[in-house]
């Protein structure tokens, strides 16, 4: 990849989720039904949310754009693991893996402030119900979106932009499904340690700040719910943060375990197992889970196509 006198390819091959020829078929079936249901899942919530004037709240205006945010983020990487596997060798140009690098990480920086932001709904929701609707506006939601995506973005231009000084002197081949910061680290010949030094401080700010906020927010909600006396009351209160948490956990643990150690340490196979949870398996989960365990959503599905038939 040659970009003047800092290096020798122009290309790189994705060596994909699996080099076993005879799990590339079936796993490209698992996953194309995967990539299918994240797309109809998440654009179902995204429909049912502007459809029904009952879910035109701060919470499922949250969850619309996190939905939103899924859609492209599994679209960034899906398409390109599931090409992986119906070919021998996956090339991919430098400006291609930069590209898709910039926006993966763009949109994954997005969905974790998301999560952030969405815990601080829930916070206000259950420790501030009187002040509720003067806190969280429509203005103050539309703002904590676009601060989310800005963020986001800057993050990844930091990130992506560094890898611009590095050299690749003897090896073009990621052992990965996706252009990620990790594995062009590892296959690099250059000293990577600023970029492994941006990396932690940049991307360590957004994803545990967002994550401090999580934690922050459910320790106080966690208070106030065991001062509910009532136990239909704590059921409630807490049916509110459950789907939301599971979301969290699901996308924090492989994350932290991907990106806030030195790259040293860069373990191939766990690598790839911990990226396709949160690129792949958790954007097709967050509308499931949001839809199973919410009652709101479920009332809204149920009424959604009687309203269509009455139009």
């Amino acid at each position: 990849m040659m970009m003047k006198n800092q290096t020798s390819f122009t290309w790189f091959i994705l060596l994909g989720l699996t080099e076993d020829e005879t799990l590339k078929i079936p796993l490209f079936v698992l996953f194309f039904m995967v990539y299918i249901i994240t797309l109809l899942g998440n654009i179902g919530i995204i429909t049912l949310i502007i459809k029904s004037p009952r879910l035109h709240t701060p919470m499922y205006f949250l969850l619309s754009s996190l939905s939103f945010v899924d859609l492209f983020y599994s679209t960034i990487i899906t398409p390109n693991m599931l090409a992986n596997f119906l070919s021998t060798l996956h090339v991919i140009t430098f400006l291609g893996c930069v590209t898709q690098l910039f926006f993966f990480v763009a949109l994954a920086s997005t969905d974790a402030l998301l999560l952030g932001v969405m815990a601080y709904d829930r916070y206000n929701a259950i420790c501030n119900p009187l002040h509720y609707p003067v806190i969280m506006t429509r203005k103050v939601c539309v703002s904590l979106v676009a601060a989310a995506c800005t963020v986001g973005s800057v993050n990844s231009l930091v990130n992506t932009g560094f890898i611009f000084r590095l050299k690749f002197c003897s090896d073009n081949l990621i052992s990965h499904f996706y252009c990620d910061i990790p594995p062009l680290l590892k296959i690099s010949c250059s000293d990577t340690t600023l970029n492994e030094v941006v990396l932690f401080t940049v991307a360590g700010c957004v994803e545990v700040g967002s994550l401090l906020s999580v934690l922050i927010s459910y320790a106080y909600i966690i208070f106030a719910i065991i001062k509910i006396k009532s136990s239909a009351g704590r059921r409630k209160a807490f049916s509110t943060c459950a789907s939301h948490f599971v979301c969290v956990t699901m996308f924090y643990v492989p994350v932290l375990f991907m990106y806030l150690r030195p790259s040293s340490v860069y373990a191939r196979d766990q690598d790839k197992v911990a990226s396709l949870f949160y690129t792949v398996i958790t954007p097709m989960l967050n509308p499931i889970i949001y839809s199973l365990r919410n009652k709101e959503v479920k009332r809204a599905l149920s009424t959604f196509p009687q309203k269509r038939c009455n139009v």
